[in-house]
């Protein structure tokens, strides 16, 4: 089995092979992708919706974009109408689509035959599509890696540029030459009006500072946290070998990460073996009844309370490391004398403060859709160190 130096030298590698990969893609995709956000945002000006699709591990991706629209991270933003259809999206999509509507379909790599049927069926009548890969769609492409994990890191940071770039196609339209808040996104906009082609080569060019900026955090993360995350790695290892299992909970996006966390592990890439883990984030039944009659700071709590195990280990995903729900779950796993492993961000927070977890894995930023996309590299780089590890000891 590796020692932890060896293993946080991998994790190190794991880390920084995503970064030139994701700078060629963006490099190419950019102006197109600048082009996408300004159809969409004249669809959802036209009152059409967000409606995103995906099975196994990719139905996290429609979760995800799904709560980036209605509910924005940047305060004063407007809600966009966005569903997640994964759980029966073929019958969904026949019973609601209109043809103003905006259709998002993900999978592997290798694509989905499913998904590109539907998105074939939403595309003739009318809706804009994406494609996320795949060829037959309003917006495209092809898998640029067929590594599963890196594949979705990418498709992650694709949908929070359109989240982001729809928003300054609103600013610009509506407010002429104000761009109200939009403008700390894209400070290029200045105080005076741009043609539209102008606006979208100007936004081109800043989606690439943003993916840069992705590769810079991604950068700081391997040199400042491999040796937390590989050491976290062989925590969770010993208490898998001793029968535990992962128990991963976030909020809001941190509980797509959350979700798809534990579907990597019980549903992994092929050639991996499965590893015991639940997502108290799948819970919709009992996380609303927890918060409508107790309070939403107990949701995660109450069900580690009956899931929990010693031999197990809890896993808090959260942007800020102050979120409450987060901190009393994690208060109570220590009780329990679970292993404690905690993904935050900004300097850590309360959680990183108060030693609620035994591997506090932070990522050092205060804008949270950079936070996701290198937090979502760190579990994924987990997962392949659990696999590593296993193959070792057989």
């Amino acid at each position: 089995m590796a020692t932890a130096c060896e293993l946080a030298s991998q994790v190190e590698e794991r880390l920084l092979e995503r970064n030139p990969l994701f700078e060629r893609f963006f490099s190419r995709e950019a102006p197109r992708l600048a082009e996408a956000c300004r159809d969409m945002s004249e669809r959802f000006l036209s009152g059409g919706r967000l409606l995103a699709f995906g099975r196994g591990p990719y139905a996290t991706d429609a979760q995800h974009v799904s709560v980036e629209f209605v509910h924005p991270v940047i305060v004063g933003k407007r809600a966009l109408p966005a569903l997640d259809l994964s759980i029966l999206f073929r019958p969904w999509l026949e019973a609601i689509l209109q043809p103003t509507d905006i259709v998002m379909g993900f999978g592997p790599p290798e694509g989905d035959p499913e998904v590109w049927a539907a998105l074939r069926e939403a595309h003739g009548q009318g809706a804009m599509t994406f494609a996320l890969p795949g060829a037959e769609a309003s917006y495209g492409v092809d898998a640029a890696t067929p590594d599963p994990f890196m594949h979705q890191e990418m498709v992650e940071i694709l949908y929070h540029v359109l989240w982001e770039t729809v928003h300054v196609f609103f600013e610009h339209r509506e407010l002429g030459h104000d761009v109200g808040e939009a403008g700390f996104l894209y400070p290029f906009l200045g105080t005076e009006k741009q043609s539209t082609p102008g606006l979208v080569a100007e936004v081109a060019a800043s989606i690439l500072i943003k993916v840069h900026e992705d590769a810079e955090l991604r950068r700081q993360v391997a040199r400042e946290e491999a040796e937390q995350i590989g050491n976290a790695t062989l925590g969770i290892y010993d208490r898998l070998r001793a029968g535990g299992k992962l128990i991963v909970f976030g909020n809001g996006g941190s509980a797509t990460d959350a979700n798809d966390f534990a579907i990597d592990c019980v549903l992994p890439p092929s050639g991996f073996r499965p590893v015991p883990a639940v997502s108290l984030a799948l819970e919709p039944a009992n996380i609303t009844a927890v918060a409508n009659d107790i309070g939403t700071e107990a949701i995660f709590l109450r069900q580690l309370i009956a899931q929990a195990r010693p031999e197990d280990v809890a896993v808090g995903i959260s942007t800020s490391g102050g979120s409450r729900n987060i901190i009393m779950a994690l208060e109570e796993a220590r009780k329990r004398k679970l292993l404690t492993v905690a993904l935050v961000g900004y300097d850590g927070g309360e959680i990183k403060r108060r030693g609620l977890a035994d591997f506090p894995i932070v990522v050092r930023s205060d804008y949270i859709p950079r936070i996701q996309e290198a937090q979502a590299s760190i579990y994924h780089v987990i997962r392949e160190s659990l696999e590593v590890l296993g193959h070792g000891q057989a």
